[in-house]
C-alpha cells in the first residue's frame, strides 16, 4: 500500500513540475508572439503613414470624392467575412479571387481545388459595382478592406513575360498586333514582342485606359480615398495573407495557395527583373519611372 502511494506521489509531483515548465514558457511564448505582432503593426502603420503623407502632398485625397465605376469593378466582396478586396492583377490576385470565391459559397475546399481558368470569368464573384451607390459607400465604411502592391517594374515584368511569352490568344495575337503596327515596319513578322517593344508602346499610352495588367496601382485602387485597413504587400506576403485571414475570421484550415499558372517557369524575381530591365535605354527608363511615379512613392518603393 505505502509502496502505491509512494508511486502516486511521484506521479503528481511529475504533473506539477511538468505544468510548471510549460506554464513558464507560455508567458515566453506570448511575449514572442506579442512582439511579432507589434512588428507587423508598426510595418502597417508606416506604409499608412508614408501612403497618407504622399497622398497630402500631391492633393490625391478629395473631401468631394466619388467612387468611380472602375474602382468599384475591381472591389471584390465577401459578405460572409464583411470582407473587400482590390484586385491588382500580378499581385496575387487569382489566389485571393479563389479564396473569395469560396468564401461566397460558404466552401471548406482546398483552394488548390478551385479552376485557375474560370476563377477570372465566374459570375459568383460579386463586385462592389453591382451594389446600388448608397450600399456601396455603407460596404467601404463597415468592411475590413485590403490591397496587395509589389514592386512596380517587377509587376511590369512579370505582365510582360505572362502575356506575351505565353500563346494567351488576347495578347500574344491581339495586343501584339497593336504594338507590332506601333514598333515594326514588317507587321507581318511572327517574332514575339520584345520587352523593348512593350515598353515603347505603354509609355505613350494613357495610363486610364491601360491594360489593368500594367495599370498603375493607385489607379486600380484609389488607396488616396479608400482607406485601406491592411496594405499588403507581395514582398511580405505570408506574414500580410496570415493577418488578413485572422483578422476576418477565416476557417484555420484555410490556405493561401503557393501555386503558379506556368509552373514550369521561374517567378518573376528581382533577379529576373534586374535582367530585363537592363535591356531599357536611360530614356526608356526615366519613361517607365514617369508612368509609374505614384505607384513608387505611395507605396514606399525604390525607383533605382
Amino acid at each position: 500500500m505505502n509502496h502505491l502511494l509512494e508511486k502516486l506521489f511521484i506521479f503528481l509531483l511529475f504533473i506539477i513540475l511538468l505544468g510548471s515548465f510549460f506554464l513558464g514558457l507560455f508567458p515566453v511564448w506570448k511575449m514572442k508572439m506579442t512582439g511579432f505582432e507589434d512588428i507587423w503593426l508598426k510595418k502597417q502603420r508606416n506604409r499608412r503613414d508614408i501612403l497618407n503623407n504622399t497622398c497630402l502632398k500631391n492633393s490625391s485625397s478629395s473631401s468631394e470624392w466619388q467612387l468611380e465605376h472602375n474602382v468599384a469593378w475591381q472591389l471584390f466582396v465577401d459578405e460572409n467575412h464583411k470582407f473587400i478586396y482590390c484586385e491588382v492583377p500580378k499581385v496575387g490576385c487569382s489566389n485571393w479571387k479563389k479564396i473569395i470565391l469560396l468564401f461566397t459559397l460558404n466552401l471548406s475546399r482546398d483552394t488548390t481545388e478551385v479552376n485557375h481558368e474560370r476563377i477570372h470569368t465566374t459570375k459568383l464573384l460579386k463586385r462592389l459595382s453591382t451594389y446600388p451607390p448608397e450600399q456601396q459607400m455603407e460596404l467601404l465604411n463597415t468592411y475590413t478592406k485590403v490591397m496587395f502592391s509589389r514592386h512596380p517594374l517587377e509587376r511590369l515584368v512579370s505582365a510582360y513575360r505572362d502575356k506575351f511569352l505565353h500563346s494567351e490568344p488576347y495578347y500574344s495575337i491581339t495586343v501584339a498586333n497593336e504594338i507590332k503596327v506601333f514598333s515594326r515596319k514588317d507587321i507581318n513578322s511572327t517574332n514575339k514582342i520584345t520587352f523593348q517593344e512593350f515598353v515603347n508602346y505603354l509609355v505613350t499610352r494613357n495610363q486610364s485606359d491601360m491594360d489593368i495588367h500594367w495599370k498603375p496601382m493607385f489607379l486600380l485602387c484609389d488607396p488616396c480615398n479608400i482607406h485601406y485597413d491592411i496594405l499588403g504587400k507581395l514582398e511580405t506576403l505570408a506574414e500580410d495573407v496570415d493577418h488578413v485571414l485572422r483578422r476576418i475570421g477565416a476557417p484555420e484550415s484555410l490556405h493561401y495557395p503557393n501555386g503558379k499558372m506556368n509552373s514550369s517557369e521561374k517567378r518573376t524575381s528581382k533577379a529576373i527583373t534586374s535582367a530585363y530591365i537592363k535591356q531599357l535605354s536611360f530614356e526608356q527608363m526615366q519613361k517607365v519611372k514617369q508612368v509609374y511615379q505614384k505607384d513608387f512613392s505611395l507605396f514606399n518603393y525604390s525607383c533605382n
